[in-house]
């Protein structure tokens, strides 16, 4: 009986793992290609039951998490360098693969995490795990484009072979593509004019990169 089990959970564990191959890359298309309304997606899909949810795409946390994982591994195939931390929380994180990866997309998650307490607010609505899990889940949808594009322009300012002004380029795009779309995102959701969202989206960006900056002092200069 328990080796039938196990072997379901072993079945279920290969179809889900299997379906992320089709899955994952259709996601970040719609991401890329129609990004307000894979986000309105997102949040039509928050009133789903819970096996129905996300059933044609990953879910935005689970998208995000498996894009840094992936980012780390490419940057590690590159043989990308990361400089050694000189503390001992910096040592604990940079010690496996597993640890990187979970750190960063826990710095990822604080822009839509900024992004989603942003729009509550001004919406006058009171902060909760409710009330955040729809626009946080949207905003990680589009931090994912960002976290691949931060990753391969990291990648590219770090190699030796290859003109560094390349590698900005391309991260000061993807900041134009993110502020663009995230604009749009707090003119819509808010009924504000370009101008104003663009204010709005621009100082929640700025708020999430000095939270990633504080997290990061103490890993690597503590």
């Amino acid at each position: 009986m328990d080796f039938m089990k196990l072997l379901r959970s072993f079945e279920e564990f290969l179809f889900e793992a299997t379906t992320w191959l089709l899955f994952y890359p259709l996601t970040v298309w719609r991401i890329v290609t129609r990004p307000l309304t894979t986000m309105a997606y997102s949040d039509a899909e928050q009133k789903d039951d819970d096996e129905h949810r996300y059933d044609d795409a990953l879910s935005p946390p689970l998208l995000l998490l498996v894009t840094v994982a992936l980012v780390h591994l490419v940057e590690s195939a590159l043989r990308v360098e990361a400089s050694d931390p000189n503390s001992s929380l910096g040592r604990a994180v940079f010690a496996s693969t597993q640890n990187i990866a979970t750190f960063r997309a826990l710095a990822f998650s604080l822009v839509p995490l900024v992004a989603a307490v942003t729009l509550l607010r001004r919406q006058n609505i009171r902060l909760s795990r409710s009330s955040l899990r729809a626009p946080f889940y949207a905003q990680c949808y589009l931090a994912t484009p960002c976290a691949i594009i931060i990753g391969a322009g990291y990648s590219i300012i770090h190699r030796p072979d290859i003109n560094n002004v390349w590698g900005y380029a391309f991260q000061i795009g993807g900041a134009i593509w993110f502020l663009c779309v995230q604009t749009r995102w707090f003119s819509n959701q808010l009924g504000l004019g370009l101008g104003k969202a663009a204010l709005v989206a621009a100082g929640a960006l700025v708020r999430a990169v000095i939270y990633v900056v504080i997290m990061m002092i103490p890993v690597v200069y503590a």
